[in-house]
């Protein structure tokens, strides 16, 4: 028996590899493409997220070391202003020292021009200065009591309310008031006046009038008014009030 005797005999599936490529057609056309393309792209997708991913943590880095040399820069200039606010004199030391003067020897033929450089006071004269600051002291002392002696003093006054008494029903009221408003004096300022009922048809002026009180005071409005006896019986102060 030959060779493909045999194998013809045997019981084989040669082209099984093509059902399988049908079947396999068959399941992609039904359910999509196969998981292996599927993972494919994945797997790209996933390779550019982690080179963004990478390039990320580059620039984090770059940044973390910006940072870093900021801050030692601020942290500088903060111990130097320190230092600064501790020692101003320090500061001001470098800009104070001045170059030495160099002192020149200039041979003059003669010797008025000696006596012409003794004339001359480089750095000035103090006396000047002392006189000078006195003249403006006494000018600011001046203007400041004049401007003082200018601003008006404050005057204290009173408002004074007087009941003048009459002798009876019979006296004339506005004669009585007219002898009241006779009486003047410096830092006297006669008010408003008006009559008011006592009992029994008499009436008393009651009236009003502005003091200073370092010129007029109560006493010699009293003294004054009881002088016109024939009108005034009496005189009483109903209120006294500080203005």
């Amino acid at each position: 028996m030959s060779g493909l005797q045999c194998l013809a005999t045997e019981n084989i599936w040669f082209d099984k590899h093509s059902y399988d490529e049908a079947e396999k057609r068959f399941y992609e056309g039904a359910n999509g493409p196969s998981t292996k393309s599927q993972s494919s792209s994945h797997a790209g997708g996933d390779q550019e997220l982690i080179t963004r991913m990478k390039s990320l943590e580059l620039e984090n880095q770059s940044l973390h070391r910006v940072v870093e040399d900021m801050r030692a820069v601020l942290q500088k200039l903060e111990s130097r202003v320190a230092v600064l606010e501790k020692n101003p004199a320090a500061v001001s030391t470098p800009c104070a020292r001045a170059a030495p003067v160099q002192q020149v020897n200039v041979e003059n033929g003669g010797g008025d021009d000696d006596e012409d450089d003794d004339d001359i006071d480089l750095f000035g004269s103090d006396d000047e200065e002392d006189a000078e600051a006195a003249r403006l002291k006494q000018e600011r002392l001046d203007a400041y009591a004049a401007k003082k002696a200018k601003k008006p003093a404050l005057i204290a006054k009173s408002s004074i309310l007087l009941d003048v008494k009459p002798w009876d029903d019979e006296t004339d009221m506005a004669k009585l008031e007219e002898c009241v408003r006779s009486v003047q004096a410096d830092g006297l300022l006669w008010g408003a006046s008006k009559l008011l009922p006592v009992g029994y048809g008499i009436k008393k002026l009651q009236i009003n009038c502005v003091v200073e009180d370092d010129k007029v005071g109560t006493d010699l409005l009293e003294e004054e008014i009881t002088k016109f006896e024939d009108y005034v019986q009496s005189v009483d102060v109903a209120a006294f009030n500080k203005i």
